[in-house]
């Protein structure tokens, strides 16, 4: 049958709209947008077999996304980092929203006193084209294909159960006037990776095929001479503040910091020092999910990529979100030279320290570097003069953290208090005596008293009721 000539046209005229893109060209290089195009070039030519293969590779995309086009593209949009929107990232502070959205009353006028007009027109002129492709629906795509290869019109992907749009501008049907709502957005969440993601993981470019979403970006600050490289972590550690239970003063402490940090203040760098499962790196973690609409994002930097401080806290400066390089079971050895990259990053070097970095770091050691008594000094030492001087500048690099958070092991009041208010918040039905009875047999018979060992109690008595 064919298609007849205007909907090639049509078909031809939506791929050079894709091409005449100025600053949005991102938005077309993920994989359902890839395979989008590549329809629409065997549509223009009324090639039956590349059009079926490339409708499959859409469908599937999609499917495997669990999202419908539109919803993809509104993905595409709110996380592409181009000249506009991190020009939008230094909008000032009172253009930020709160996690209800955005402030109606702000206007293009207010907004082109900070951003180049040209990048304005630009992003109106890429709206313009990007809203003519949300408009292209899947049943009209069905039916192209089903002319073209003289088929039956095959399945369209259905509107899977979707969160809200980010901005309520796509669902409107002018997205020219859309660049003050769009521009708050990049300010208030972020662009590119720190827009998709918040929270990261740095290692190693060879072992980036497990655990999380290697990421790269035209984001020049994100360039760096090592091999490693940040991977965005889509599932974070979901532990809430009102889950960790004692350890007042230093929950308190960590988060008084925390918000200083926020509200751009120079904010300590933090040693979290004490018993093991006492909830230290439970806590940073929190932090996180407390404080990320507020622009907070936590980067964990393991021991072995310690070298790579200077490359990863450097580029952060130029972005307005805040960062923890959260270090976790940190201790070195003797010969350890990864502390002297740390060094840097806790007391700045010639470039002064980013006001938006800290580093959290936990440890059970409150001396980090390991001594041993044989070097001590003594009057038959002869390999170094200063032997004392090498001593104290070991026994003195946890004090370069400008506060130490100290948790001390649970005794057993502390323990059952966090059992019964774990149990609560749980929805337990036991009798206190008989859940404080089995909690003291479960601390003995496992890893003591800790709030490490309360939780895996109270996890082990869910999944016990649940059973039932």
């Amino acid at each position: 049958m064919g298609l007849d000539e205007s909907a090639i046209a049509t078909a031809k005229n939506y791929r050079q709209q894709a091409a005449a893109l100025l600053l949005y060209q991102s938005v077309f290089t993920s994989d359902i947008s890839q395979a989008l195009l590549s329809l629409l070039d065997a549509i223009s030519t009324a090639n039956q077999t590349a059009c079926l293969l490339a409708y499959g590779q859409w469908f599937s995309a999609l499917a495997t996304q669990q999202q419908n086009w539109q919803q993809h593209l509104a993905d595409q949009i709110v996380t592409a980092d181009n000249a506009f929107a991190q020009q939008a990232q230094t909008l000032p502070q009172r253009f930020s929203t709160d996690t209800k959205g955005t402030d109606a009353q702000i206007t293009d006028t207010q907004i082109a006193k900070h951003i180049s007009p040209s990048l304005l027109a630009a992003a109106k002129y890429d709206l313009t084209i990007l809203y003519s492709f949300y408009q292209l629906s899947a049943d009209q795509l069905s039916q192209w294909v089903a002319k073209v290869c003289d088929r039956p019109a095959p399945p369209v992907i259905q509107p899977f159960s979707l969160p809200p749009y980010p901005l309520p501008f796509f669902t409107t049907a002018d997205w020219t006037n859309a660049t003050a709502e769009i521009a708050i957005y990049y300010r208030t969440h972020g662009v590119g990776i720190f827009g998709q993601f918040t929270a990261f993981r740095w290692q190693l470019a060879s072992s980036t095929s497990n655990g999380g979403n290697s990421i790269q970006s035209g984001n020049s600050t994100l360039n760096s001479n090592t091999n490693g490289q940040l991977v965005g972590i889509s599932y974070p550690d979901p532990i809430q503040l009102d889950q960790l239970i004692a350890y007042d003063h230093p929950k308190q402490q960590l988060i008084q910091n925390t918000e200083f940090l926020l509200q751009g203040y120079t904010a300590q760098n933090v040693l979290l020092y004490g018993a093991r499962g006492a909830g230290k790196s439970s806590l940073v973690k929190a932090l996180l999910n407390e404080y990320h609409a507020q622009g907070l994002r936590l980067i964990e930097v393991p021991k072995a990529c310690l070298k790579d401080l200077p490359q990863i806290v450097g580029p952060l400066s130029r972005v307005p979100q805040k960062f923890v390089i959260f270090v976790d079971d940190l201790s070195f050895e003797d010969d350890d030279e990864a502390f002297k990259a740390l060094k840097v990053v806790l007391e700045g070097g010639i470039t002064a320290r980013p006001q938006n970095v800290v580093v959290y770091a936990t440890s059970n050691r409150r001396h980090l570097i390991r001594e041993f008594f044989d070097e001590r000094p003594s009057p038959k030492d002869a390999d170094e003069i200063q032997a004392w001087d090498t001593v104290q500048e070991k026994l003195s690099f946890s004090d370069r953290f400008g506060l130490t958070l100290t948790f001390t092991p649970a005794d057993q009041p502390t323990y059952l208090t966090i059992v019964r208010q774990l149990a609560a918040q749980a929805g337990l039905s036991l009798e206190p005596e008989n859940l404080e009875w089995r909690a003291r047999q479960w601390a003995t018979r496992h890893n003591g008293r800790s709030g490490r060992s309360a939780r895996q109690f109270v996890d082990f008595l869910i999944a016990e009721q649940g059973d039932r």
